[in-house]
């Protein structure tokens, strides 16, 4: 499992890697992908062996603009129009998956949709260049796991399971992408991400309806598992006094800490910085034996929304 700092020569053999039915892990702006070849079914069923992903639980294909994402799904006019306010980039489209469709029956999880998006990142739109094919890549981790905003992040998760790991250096987003359906008329919010929704109903002029998820056991889109983005200590949310032998997550201003190790997502209370530190201050927590974190509130406006559904996630049952 060699971790290859990105360069022509590296996404080359990656390339050819992946034609070849192999994984590969690449940065893209949001978090590190666990990349296959979207066309070949046995490299997408290794993709979900190496996860321990349930097959149920649909996968993100990447492509590089709309001609890619039309070649396999339905572009509806509300999907071509988010596609020219925000791709490439964090934006996810779910769309109505065209008859006949060349990818693999495994991308979808058995579901007449796909998820769809064109990432914003060099080393993610010169690997799909050079591919020539659609990748199925969810994030590069354990299911249900934190998600990987580091190379290091792969290895440690997924070790000699990824024939190569491109090195980009850490994500600029740190949350994965936002997910929307846009098979009708209004966008329907299936996962809060990278792009706020805000930003989305600006943009569109319209409202943005949130999904109610109904079927923890069917999700209709990757991210809507209750558990997930879990580390290994157990996670207490919107504390406002820390209990001795927690760690201490903080927003802005923190509290009087109890003894145990201290992150702070955004010392400024900035919540684009929060997100960005969100995973590798959970990842940074476990590593230092904590065994419980207790996290400071964080505002649910803009990022916010998306932080506290992965903290949500993170602090449920398992």
């Amino acid at each position: 499992m060699p971790i290859a700092k990105a360069t022509d020569d590296t996404i080359a053999r990656a390339a050819a890697l992946l034609r070849a039915g192999k994984l590969v892990a690449f940065p893209t702006e949001t978090v590190y992908g666990l990349g296959a070849d979207a066309t070949n079914g046995q490299a997408v069923a290794q993709v979900f062996a190496a996860k321990g992903r349930p097959g149920f639980n649909p996968l993100i294909v990447h492509v590089l603009d709309l001609g890619g994402a039309g070649r396999h799904a339905v572009l509806t006019t509300l999907a071509r129009r988010l596609i020219d306010a925000f791709w490439p980039g964090p934006l996810t489209l779910v769309l109505d998956k065209l008859p006949n469709c060349e990818l693999s029956d495994l991308v979808t999880g058995g579901l007449d949709t796909l998820a769809v998006r064109a990432p914003d990142h060099p080393v993610a739109r010169a690997l799909l260049k050079e591919v020539g094919r659609p990748l199925a890549a969810p994030s590069a981790n354990r299911s249900g796991h934190v998600s990987p905003t580091q190379a290091a992040h792969v290895a440690a998760d997924l070790g000699d399971k990824v024939a190569m790991i491109l090195d980009g250096g850490p994500t600029a987003y740190g949350l994965e992408s936002t997910i929307i359906d846009a098979r009708g008329d209004l966008p329907i919010l299936l996962r809060p991400g990278a792009i706020a929704v805000e930003t989305i109903a600006a943009v569109l002029g319209d409202e943005v309806v949130r999904a109610h998820v109904e079927d923890d056991a069917r999700p209709s889109a990757p991210g809507q598992l209750a558990s997930h983005y879990a580390p290994q200590a157990h996670v207490r949310l919107d504390v406002h006094h820390v209990r001795p032998g927690e760690a201490l997550l903080a927003f802005g201003e923190p509290l009087p800490a109890a003894g145990g190790p201290v992150i702070n997502l955004s010392p400024a209370g900035d919540l684009t910085e929060a997100a960005a530190n969100l995973f590798a201050a959970l990842r940074a927590l476990d590593a230092a034996g904590a065994t419980a974190i207790a996290v400071m509130p964080i505002p649910q406006d803009g990022l916010g929304e998306a932080i506290n559904d992965r903290l949500r996630r993170a602090a449920a049952p398992r």
